[in-house]
């Protein structure tokens, strides 16, 4: 418990300066936070981290997670998704060339983990753009009901949320997670507005956006339940690996986008 607090506090004292500072920084940031990820799906996946196949999942995650201003060097033909494609299309190439060591599996599961990865990523960035308060919105979802939902489920959860996938969660966490992490936004709301939407609309925007953090969460459960791993990788001692620590917002922050409010 104490090498998981003074994680969370280092953390914290980094983050939290970037994400106030914005920009290039946090960009930069993002990025390298997307390769330590796609490069926790390889290890999973017991892909050597400097083969061909991993170099090229690199490369096109930085491309999904790049701004759109940083790729006006490419012609003018190529664009995020020609560019994506092209990478995923060598992947593919690799399983003809290499197909006892790299096959069909291997190739879309990276694809997958690039998509994932990139666009959560991407979507983090133009929160930022969008505006310090927007951002600070999605990140306020998460934790809030991530930290609902794991104190009211030790205190009143009985019925299992996904026992298959994560034994530990309850309907009564999620539910009242979700219903704390929705008032105290709601009053987030009322001084800080967010989105184009009125007040009522943007609360059931923060019901949805929490429920779509909790499936970030149990779909990141049931890829490391699949690989048979319990931390999906151990840069941040205590708290595991960033698909860890970033797999609610990897759902939430491009779902803000899909709602419109980014």
């Amino acid at each position: 418990m104490k090498t998981r607090v003074i994680t969370a506090v280092v953390a914290l004292a980094i983050f939290i300066p970037l994400i106030i500072i914005g920009g290039l920084p946090l960009t930069i940031v993002a990025m390298a936070l997307g390769v330590i990820a796609i490069s926790e799906v390889l290890i999973m996946k017991k892909i050597f981290v400097t083969s061909f196949a991993a170099i090229v999942s690199y490369l096109a995650v930085l491309v999904m997670i790049a701004p759109t201003s940083w790729l006006a060097f490419l012609p003018g033909h190529l664009t995020r998704l020609t560019t994506s494609y092209i990478l995923i299309m060598l992947l593919l190439l690799h399983t003809v060339f290499h197909k006892t060591r790299f096959n069909f599996d291997d190739a879309g599961v990276l694809t997958l983990a690039v998509i994932y990865i990139g666009m959560g990523f991407n979507a983090f960035i133009n929160a930022r753009m969008d505006g310090f308060t927007t951002l600070l919105y999605g990140m306020l979802i998460v934790w809030l009901t991530d930290s609902g939902a794991y104190l009211f489920g030790r205190k009143f959860g009985k019925h299992k949320l996904a026992p298959k996938v994560s034994p530990n969660k309850t309907w009564e966490g999620s539910i009242l997670g979700t219903l704390v992490a929705t008032i105290i936004l709601a009053i987030y709301l009322h001084y800080f507005p967010v989105g184009q939407l009125n007040v009522w609309l943007m609360v059931l925007v923060t019901i949805l956006l929490s429920i779509f953090g909790q499936i970030g969460d149990l779909i990141e459960s049931a890829l490391k339940r699949f690989y048979g791993v319990k931390d999906s990788g151990k840069i941040l001692p205590g708290h595991g690996g960033i698909l860890d620590r970033f797999d609610s917002m990897l759902v939430v922050m491009p779902a803000l986008y899909l709602l419109g409010i980014i």
